[in-house]
């Protein structure tokens, strides 16, 4: 089965290849299958972004697709950044823009619990179905760590004392957000695949 991730994200890519190992797929991203443009993302939830994203590839180019959203959703700050994590400090998403000013907006702030939240949606033979994963954790005062990406550095998750950007990829991938909604996903192909 072909099956193409909804990005260009080589970091994403890795974090999921090795999941799929052992299974009858052939893992593409957009740029393998000739997608050059950037995938809408009008929606003002992850979910509905995930989806717009996955049925834009299924539409236009006829794969069988998944595609994901994932927002840092800090609780002191009403769920922000959520579905605009990756443009927080503007829209030419500068990892290091959007921490710097995540950090500024928690300044003084005591409360600092945050969770990061993805939602993947799988569209195959034009059946949709959606998965979410959540991991619990705080924001620090400073960056921590050059592994990972995104808010990675600042983000420490509960029962861990290092930052996903301080812990090795292998690490990372086995309690991450991403690692907990593939985990559905891969669990979906494997009864199908």
């Amino acid at each position: 089965m072909k099956l193409c991730f909804a990005t260009n994200n080589t970091h994403k890519i890795k974090e999921i290849e090795h999941k799929l190992e052992g299974l009858d797929i052939v893992l593409c991203s957009l740029k393998d299958i000739g997608c050059t443009q950037e995938l809408p993302e009008n929606q003002k939830t992850l979910g509905g972004n995930s989806l717009e994203k996955a049925e834009f590839v299924y539409n236009q180019f006829g794969v069988d697709c998944f595609a994901d959203d994932t927002g840092l959703e800090v609780f002191a700050l009403d769920g922000e950044p959520g579905v605009y994590s990756a443009r927080y400090a503007g829209d030419s998403k500068n990892p290091e823009a959007n921490m710097d000013l995540l950090l500024q907006n928690m300044k003084g702030v005591k409360d600092r619990r945050a969770q990061f939240r993805t939602v993947i949606t799988l569209i195959i033979n034009g059946k949709k179905k959606q998965f979410e994963g959540v991991v619990h954790g705080r924001i620090l005062e400073e960056k921590r760590g050059g592994h990972g990406f995104g808010y990675d550095p600042i983000f420490q998750p509960n029962h861990y004392d290092e930052t996903f950007a301080q812990m090795p990829l292998v690490e990372k991938n086995k309690i991450s957000h991403r690692a907990i909604a593939l985990e559905k996903l891969v669990n979906q192909l494997k009864s199908i695949a």
